[in-house]
């Protein structure tokens, strides 16, 4: 029988930990907080989003795409569907996010714990790893703590709060691991303007594209929400990986928002807008269209009065109202830190690790799963569905 170490209590560690023990080994899990499982209890919102029924690898980003395909498989996918069937999850699908049936993440930890305990596995809390050292063919954790394989399942720098604070970035390095600069992702993003202020609060369903150095790199549709240090909602999140990336390497990042984009042509719209409900000035003609709030924001930027008709305003005016409500551009500073941060973009790249088995191409029988591997997913699930295959494909590996 195996000694085997998983470190690190969250999603991707209790898949491991349990998929192991199945195999038969003498499983440990230490676990750095009072209890495992916290950052999951926090996820979807409290409801726990652990799968999407769209499974494209868009949703996904890693600089080793070649790596992160053979892990994101039908196969794999149906291995984190049947293991959730196995421990009595019953899922909720909504819109093609996968929630359980009781919209409680406590579920999914409870769950995940119990049944660590039914095979057996050691769980101990509030253990800080400072040190894994390789001796001959075993593995020296803090000094006193033997075992023949080893998972490295720490998270990222992430929401630090949860217990993610990097080091087991460190304790990859000392087995010879390198790694990408960890950066925020799914964060708020921090713009630049006078009319931030005025725009805080509102909500909108829009088109936002993410411009570097004046090439537009990604797009996302859904909610935004303008707040008076520059913007969140979904489609930010989905964005603000790639944007911390670049801005990390002093390049010019905006996000150019589209207020109405199912509007095809807008001086046409206007115009039949204008011809249909007649007789009222720009302030007017845009209730019930954008929030009044941002409507006077918009014509403050574009520098055209509300009180003015549409039929008075000049070519260069109309074109100008075009730009602001169909392409806005918002300047980006930077993003919220760690701190804020759902995940992280950066960290162990892929093709340092067995894409088949999560086994360390470094350090024979060192395993590496979850946040820690350079591989960071949109708001949806995604996240935690890379956290499980991970886990599972690691733990299965453990005979």
């Amino acid at each position: 029988m195996q000694k085997v170490v998983v470190i690190g209590g969250g999603a991707s560690g209790l898949a491991a930990a349990i998929y192991a023990a199945k195999s038969g080994n003498e499983v440990t899990l230490l676990e750095r907080n009072s209890s495992v499982g916290k950052k999951i209890l926090i996820t979807g919102n409290g409801r726990c989003n652990y799968f999407n029924v769209d499974q494209s690898l868009r949703h996904y980003h890693s600089s080793c795409p070649s790596s992160l395909s053979e892990i994101i498989t039908d196969n794999n996918l149906r291995l984190i569907l049947d293991f959730f069937d196995s421990i009595g999850i019953v899922p909720k699908i909504k819109n093609g996010y996968y929630y359980p049936n009781s919209n409680q993440a406590v579920s999914v930890k409870e769950t995940l714990l119990f049944e660590c305990e039914l095979l057996g596995v050691n769980v101990v809390n509030d253990v800080f790893v400072s040190s894994i050292i390789k001796h001959e063919n075993k593995f020296i954790i803090n000094g006193n703590i033997e075992a023949d394989k080893v998972v490295l399942a720490t998270g990222s720098m992430a929401l630090p709060k949860t217990g993610s604070d990097g080091n087991g970035y460190a304790l990859a390095s000392s087995f010879g691991h390198t790694i990408i600069k960890p950066l925020p992702a799914l964060v708020q993003l921090i713009g630049d303007g006078k009319f931030l202020k005025n725009w805080n609060g509102i909500r909108c369903d829009v088109k936002a594209c993410l411009c570097e150095d004046g090439k537009v790199v990604l797009e996302e549709t859904g909610e935004i929400q303008l707040t008076d240090y520059g913007a969140s909602g979904i489609c930010i999140f989905n964005l603000s990986g790639r944007c911390a990336r670049g801005i990390d390497e002093n390049k010019k990042e905006e996000i150019i928002i589209n207020f109405l984009p199912d509007v095809l042509d807008f001086i046409s719209f206007m115009e039949m807008r204008n011809k249909k409900v007649r007789g009222r000035n720009l302030g007017k003609l845009f209730d019930g269209l954008l929030n009044y709030k941002l409507v006077n924001v918009l014509l403050d930027v574009a520098s055209v009065s509300k009180d003015k008709m549409y039929d008075e305003l000049s070519d260069l005016e109309k074109d100008k109202l075009r730009d602001v409500i169909c392409e806005f551009r918002l300047k980006v500073r930077g993003t919220k830190t760690f701190d804020n941060a759902q995940v992280c973009s950066g960290g162990i790249p892929l093709n340092e690790v067995n894409s088949l088995t999560m086994e360390s191409k470094k350090c024979e029988n060192l395993y590496l799963t979850g946040e820690l591997l350079d591989v960071d997913g949109n708001c949806g699930g995604y996240n935690l569905t890379f956290a499980f295959v991970s886990g599972m494909l690691a733990g299965k590996d453990l005979k």
